[in-house]
């Protein structure tokens, strides 16, 4: 069995940006009561034209251009969402039509924030065990799709968007490029994080979720660089959910990646649930902020609330 890597990431958003002015005009609310407890500046939002599947498959589409692959050279692919409105044909189906990828095995993952690194540990999985030579992951959502924007307490903090890595099997004598995952949930605490309803809305309770990531997850964070064979000083990146900047920064000190770029995209992009991962890792790829081979720990948290972590090496 070898191991298998990201050979190259690619992100979207769309052309709407909504600011925390534009907000006011809707809710009760201010830029500086929104930045002082969220730290959000901007959000982008598709627009009804655009659907889930139209994002990860621009974001998927730039992956492959990056890695040079024809989407021939596809046989895997995975969508991590939690705002597919849809049953069927789920999203790594229409994803796969919209890109051209013959005959793929295509499936959607819905484990919310966490749902990318989800996704990036099945398909590391799966191109080890040689059902996949090479797997399209993709992290995409609409969150403005299932957003009360009457709630000043929720609509301040949601964006849309994708992202999207392409994963495959390493030569023989080659290095995994992703580490092992480290993963699991608190299912009775799954109400502290929802997406309910006819028609679906997003709703969480904010001081549960900011107790429990900024409390439970450090420990388990340390513990995804162990199984890597690091420990968090080692790190060059981290890349953390892009939920809330003041979950973000203590946890990033808590973890101790005290010579780690921290990942900051939820300052101009919201939260984006499973997109806000790969969109945040692609985005400091692109402007030179960590290096091909870099140790980066990508840790997924939320809805569930189930979480999901692992160290990869940069692109």
């Amino acid at each position: 069995m070898h191991g298998s890597r990201i050979a190259a990431v690619g992100h979207y958003q769309p052309a709407k940006i909504l600011t925390n002015e534009d907000l006011a005009g809707l809710v009760d609310t201010s830029d500086e009561w929104i930045r002082s407890r969220v730290g959000i500046r901007t959000r982008h939002i598709a627009g009804p034209e655009e659907p889930v599947d139209e994002l990860a498959a621009h974001a998927g589409g730039k992956a492959l251009a990056a890695a040079g692959l024809t989407p021939d050279a596809i046989d895997l692919v995975l969508v991590a969402t939690s705002t597919a409105i849809d049953r069927s044909p789920n999203m790594a189906a229409r994803v796969a039509a919209r890109l051209g990828i013959p005959s793929p095995s295509a499936m959607d993952i819905n484990v919310v924030c966490a749902g990318f690194t989800h996704a990036l540990a099945t398909a590391d999985h799966t191109v080890r065990a040689g059902a996949a030579t090479r797997a399209l992951v993709i992290g995409a959502d609409k969150m403005s799709e299932v957003t009360d924007w009457t709630d000043r307490t929720s609509c301040v903090l949601t964006g849309d968007g994708a992202g999207a890595a392409v994963v495959e099997v390493c030569g023989p004598g080659e290095e995994a490029g992703i580490g092992p995952v480290l993963w699991g949930s608190v299912p009775e605490m799954g109400h502290a994080v929802r997406i309910e309803g006819t028609p679906p809305r997003f709703a969480q309770e904010g001081q549960s979720v900011y107790r429990w990531a900024t409390t439970q997850l450090p420990p388990l964070a340390r513990a995804a660089c162990e199984r890597a064979g690091l420990t968090p000083a080692d790190l060059a990146g981290l890349v953390l959910h892009q939920a809330n900047l003041r979950i973000i920064e203590p946890l990033a000190e808590r973890i101790g990646a005290v010579n780690a770029v921290v990942a900051r995209d939820v300052v101009d992009s919201g939260n984006t649930s499973a997109a806000s991962i790969p969109m945040a890792l692609s985005k400091l790829v692109e402007r030179g902020e960590l290096r091909s081979g870099d140790p980066v720990l990508l840790f997924g948290f939320g809805g569930n609330l189930s979480y999901a972590g692992q160290v990869v090496r940069c692109p």
